[in-house]
């Protein structure tokens, strides 16, 4: 007696749709053995989602579908063969545009920083004077060690310091709030960029802003001084300097804070105010 068929696609059998193609596309035995060729062409088409060229196994022994297409002459062929070759090779192109355009950034942000330290003129008269390949191979390290500096913490370094020593000058002491319970914090806080999702964006903003306040706080306390790059590395020396300060004395205060903090013990609402929050919790 022979067992009756039933599509493992759309659980269909003979009875229903005798007109209905069967194939037995893989190992399997039993009730998963036979399916519509229609029902498992969609199904492929599903798991391909248009890419012709992609394998698909049966979902339960893994066997791989043998599927055949019918010849449509060389025209055919050939453009499915370049379609198939642009397919693998865009992923690589995309990347070698992305990291040009990075390139020649940075090659734009360097040229536009030095005739901006050393002045509009003074600046494209150096660049003219430099070999192009070394201005090629430079310019795009000018952003890139401005990251690299900024991710250097040395106002951790500094208030670390301050913290080890301070103990032997009250004054110092008096100034940052001292607390025993502040070295014990300490870890916590100046690590504090730690799993801070704005921490890489104020890195690369930091870092590539850099020049242009150097530039300001140049022109603003030392105009009487002649030469733009030295109004610039003196700007950039105050800037870093106030802002460290400034930096330091904030950390040093979070510390404080976090010493200073209590938990408190859990006390039972009264019956007018578990009322009041009843609702809101229903909400």
């Amino acid at each position: 007696m022979r067992m009756e068929r039933s599509c493992w696609v759309c659980f269909a059998s003979d009875e229903d749709d005798p007109s209905a193609s069967w194939v037995q596309p893989c190992r399997c035995r039993g009730t998963t053995k036979w399916v519509h060729q229609n029902c498992l062409q969609r199904w492929i088409d599903e798991k391909q989602k248009g890419n012709t060229s992609l394998k698909v196994v049966c979902p339960q022994c893994n066997t791989e579908y043998l599927i055949i297409f019918p010849k449509l002459g060389p025209v055919v062929y050939f453009m499915d063969l370049c379609d198939g070759v642009i397919y693998k090779i865009c992923p690589f192109l995309a990347a070698g545009l992305m990291i040009s355009s990075v390139y020649w950034s940075g090659v734009t942000y360097g040229a536009v920083t030095v005739m901006q330290i050393l002045g509009h003129k003074e600046g494209l008269k150096y660049m003219e004077q430099i070999d192009p390949l070394l201005l090629l191979l430079g310019l795009p390290t000018i952003p890139v060690m401005l990251i690299l500096g900024k991710l250097v913490h040395w106002e951790d370094f500094i208030l670390r310091t301050w913290r080890r020593h301070s103990s032997k000058i009250p004054f110092l002491g008096s100034i940052m709030g001292e607390s025993p319970e502040l070295e014990q914090q300490q870890r916590y806080v100046l690590d504090g960029s730690i799993g801070d999702p704005v921490s890489a964006t104020r890195i690369l903003i930091g870092a590539l802003i850099l020049p242009t306040i150097a530039n300001t706080v140049g022109a603003m306390f030392f105009d009487r001084i002649q030469s733009s790059l030295q109004k610039t590395i003196l700007g950039g020396l105050v800037f870093i300097a106030c802002k460290g300060a400034f930096k330091i004395y904030y950390k040093q205060k979070q510390l404080y804070r976090l010493s200073q903090r209590k938990i408190l013990d859990f006390v039972e609402p009264s019956v007018g105010e578990q009322q009041n929050l009843d609702p809101v919790a229903e909400e």
